[in-house]
């Protein structure tokens, strides 16, 4: 069982990737709608994976990857978000994210997708 944390400006989405994950048999541990409170939350939960959307306030998502990354070089981070462009979705890797799921998602995408980053310790 992974420990999650969810970060997205949306209440609703958050709520929804809450329900998937939850019913996948993993925790969520915390939620952030807006990157710097990720950034926080991250040094504070210390969560085995991050679901990360791009577009948030006060910060991106992927400036607080790349922030999360600078205090833990081996965070798991999984960018899930609407802008599926390739110059999107080429800045998210090259800040730290381990993987990248375009919304709208199937919930299978989700678990799959953990279920692939994630690593028991």
């Amino acid at each position: 069982m992974a420990k999650i944390m969810l970060c997205d400006d949306a209440a609703f989405m958050r709520m929804s990737l809450k329900k998937i994950v939850e019913g996948a048999g993993h925790q969520v541990i915390a939620e952030a709608g807006t990157g710097i409170e990720a950034v926080t939350k991250y040094k504070e939960y210390k969560p085995d994976i991050v679901l990360m959307d791009i577009t948030m306030p006060e910060l991106d998502g992927i400036e607080a990857t790349k922030q999360i990354h600078e205090f833990n070089p081996m965070a798991c981070i999984i960018m899930v978000s609407a802008m599926g462009h390739q110059d999107k979705v080429f800045a998210a890797i090259k800040s730290g994210a381990k993987d990248f799921v375009v919304k709208p998602f199937q919930a299978d995408k989700i678990i799959a997708c953990i279920k692939k980053n994630y690593v028991e310790v």
